[in-house]
């Protein structure tokens, strides 16, 4: 039997290596090359491609310059192995060095390059390249959209004679990474052709810019193309637009077309099992969310242990989301952080404060978070003390730590506090904000400096609807109703619409002046012209504006003609409207009764039926219902006022004697001393 020649070995050795090595069994595939009788310059080549793809590039460099022979082949493969392991200086002297260098020797550099974040140096190579391919013009395109440079990209992508649907994909993608969804969209439709990535990258730029609609029906338009099939990546983003959309029933059908695909097996990477968990997270089906958590947790990472976190605190078992958290392997610093707000949100501050007190390294966000839940729990000194505490670490605050503080301060009406904040936030922002300043706005209007705001407001370069309300409210609370008017005249101008908080400012604003036309005029439009249904606050303002006039018989008409059954907060605003003449003592009168009814301890409407008593000379009843509150254990909540003196808040209740300066402050309002 005839014996195969050394050269007729080589090439299904050669073949074997270069399996080996791209399944990664560098050492076995180095082995067969070390007892291979013969070998050729693609033997070598295998093995070199070989170390460099296991990253193994020191040796692959060894291996290079022990070479007998190179042609541009080794040399391209040993630049694209430094370029991978980041030694840039070392590629550029190598490429320099290459006796020979083809186009791909040419796209591997500008690539590298690229992935190492070096742009300028990568279209630098790119202008001085003797031949380009296609593969050349979507490799700089893709390089500048991928870094959100789209006039560079949209210059070279006009100058192609020949595109391809990558130059396409590229382009879009780069456009909905920057933002620029519309202009994505745009090239999308004018695509030649499409493939499931063009379509996939669509979809998912409408998700991650927070179309979530227009992401579903372009899947439901795809889906009407019987040539395209949507890939794992494809069911990533529409899970994400379920959730965003806030659709069940269209997640269980997206899960059920993933398991009818077969993608789950597919799930290499585990990107989709923890888009299902955080879509099902979000709809607070945690059985769902974890049944896949369970079924693939080889692949679950610390992000499906937060969604799963976050949605028990969503739906309120804060025990099952702190079981998840002790239990999770690993725990980053969204983990401690969403804990910290869980507690927060249910007023458990001494149990969020002790995992803040324990969490391995705070970020600002935790910070932030700990100060907002103080001040939502009304904890404003701790949450002032915990900023300081904050500034102290060298943690740079956020801007919304700062719009959180001014919430508080604006609160207290603690100006100080506010005017300290803003001018530490001047000193250390270079521009402000959209959020900041609309924070800005509410504190100075809140504190009584109305002025300030309005120039605050004044000079902002671009407002939004909660600008134009925060300053319509600012002016209302002052009683500045002309000039409440004003700007909302001015946000109708501008284009902006309206909503329920813009039109209780203006409400409230012509109720402290009389303007009873000009708010009958606009709670009609609201409805009518804007078509906002109006809530409950908006017909308190009704029923406030007409009392205030004198005309408490039309506000009971206006509530007896409302379309629901007037509630506790109506019948209060009633009931607050009435003074003791004969006519408002009737409708007084059957306002408490009727808010007693629905709220059978409440102090106010007692209150006011015993002084109706007892101005009729009906003392006995008086006395009877008097009893009454005893035995039922109704009492008064008491005025409270404050101010700030010395860095500390001095408050005062109605009728409160154990301020330890009561007698001198008694004697000063009243010119006597409470001991005489």
């Amino acid at each position: 039997m005839p014996q195969r020649s050394n050269h007729a070995r080589v090439i299904p050795l050669t073949s074997l290596i270069s399996r080996f090595s791209r399944n990664g069994f560098i050492d076995e595939a180095n082995t067969l090359f070390a007892i291979m009788p013969e070998r050729n310059i693609v033997s070598y080549n295998a093995i070199l491609s070989g170390f460099v793809q296991c990253g193994r590039i020191s040796e692959a460099r060894r291996f290079f310059e022990e070479m007998p022979e190179r042609n541009v082949v080794s040399w391209t493969s040993m630049l694209c192995g430094l370029l991978e392991s980041g030694r840039v200086c070392e590629a550029k002297r190598f490429f320099e060095n290459m006796p020979e260098k083809n186009v791909v020797s040419w796209n591997s550099m500008i690539t590298g390059l690229i992935k190492n974040g070096d742009l300028e140096e990568a279209r630098f190579v790119f202008d001085v390249m003797p031949v380009r391919n296609i593969i050349s013009l979507n490799t700089m395109i893709a390089g500048y959209a991928e870094n959100c440079r789209m006039k560079e990209a949209r210059v070279l992508f006009e100058e192609m004679e020949d595109r391809n649907v990558v130059t396409w994909t590229s382009m879009i993608a780069g456009y909905c990474r920057a933002g620029e969804v519309n202009e994505g969209y745009c090239l999308f439709c004018r695509m030649p052709e499409r493939n499931i990535v063009s379509w996939t990258a669509m979809i998912g730029g409408f998700t991650w810019n927070g179309f979530y609609e227009e992401a579903l029906l372009l899947f439901l338009e795809m889906n009407g193309n019987y040539e395209i099939r949507p890939n794992s990546e494809t069911f990533v983003s529409l899970a994400y637009a379920c959730a965003g959309m806030g659709f069940p029933g269209l997640g269980k059908q997206l899960y059920a077309q993933v398991i009818v695909a077969g993608l789950e097996h597919d799930d290499y990477d585990g990107r989709l099992s923890r888009s299902l968990i955080q879509m099902y997270s979000v709809f607070g089906f945690m059985n769902f969310a974890c049944y896949i958590f369970n079924k693939n947790l080889n692949n679950s990472a610390v992000q499906s242990c937060n969604s799963i976190i976050n949605g028990y605190i969503r739906i309120g078992q804060l025990e099952k989301a702190r079981h998840v958290f002790d239990m999770s392997p690993v725990k980053d610093k969204i983990s401690w952080t969403s804990m910290i707000d869980g507690y927060l949100s249910t007023g458990q501050v001494s149990m969020a404060f002790h995992l803040f007190h324990n969490m391995p390294e705070r970020d600002a966000v935790a910070w932030t978070a700990m100060i907002s839940g103080y001040v939502q729990n009304e904890l404003f000194i701790e949450a002032t003390y915990l900023f300081l505490e904050m500034r102290v670490q060298g943690i740079f605050p956020l801007n919304a730590t700062y719009s959180v503080l001014f919430g508080a301060a604006g609160a207290t009406a603690n100006l100080d506090q506010g005017k300290q904040l803003h001018c530490m936030l001047v000193k250390t922002r270079f521009e402000f904000d959209l959020i900041l300043e609309n924070s800005l706005i509410s504190m100075y209007a809140k504190c009584g400096l109305i002025n300030d705001a309005y120039s605050i407001f004044s000079t902002m370069v671009s407002r939004d609807l909660v600008s134009w309300n925060s300053m319509i409210m600012g002016f209302s609370h002052h009683g500045l109703a002309y000039e409440a008017l004003k700007i909302f005249d001015a946000l109708v101008e501008s284009g902006c619409h309206p909503n329920s908080v813009s039109f209780l400012g203006i409400l409230s604003a012509c109720s402290h002046v009389g303007l009873i036309s000009k708010a009958l005029e606009l709670f009609k439009s609201m409805r009518d012209i804007y078509r906002i249904q109006p809530g409950l606050e908006h017909y308190v303002s009704i029923i406030n504006l007409l009392g205030r006039a004198g005309r408490v018989e039309e506000a009971k008409e206006f509530v007896m003609s409302l379309p629901f059954e007037p509630d506790r907060a109506i019948w209060g605003a009633l009931l607050g409207l009435c003074g003791f003449n004969e006519t408002d003592a009737e409708i007084a009168n059957h306002a408490a009764k009727k808010l007693l009814e629905l709220d059978p301890t409440n102090a106010p409407a007692h209150v006011v039926l015993c002084n109706i008593y007892a101005a009729r000379g009906l003392h006995m009843v008086e006395q009877k219902l008097r009893k009454e509150m005893g035995l039922k254990g109704v009492r008064k909540v008491p005025g409270c006022s404050w101010i700030q003196l010395n860095g500390r808040v001095q408050m005062f209740k109605s009728g409160d004697k154990l301020h330890p300066q009561a007698d001198k402050i008694l004697s000063l309002l009243f010119g006597i001393s409470d001991k005489s």
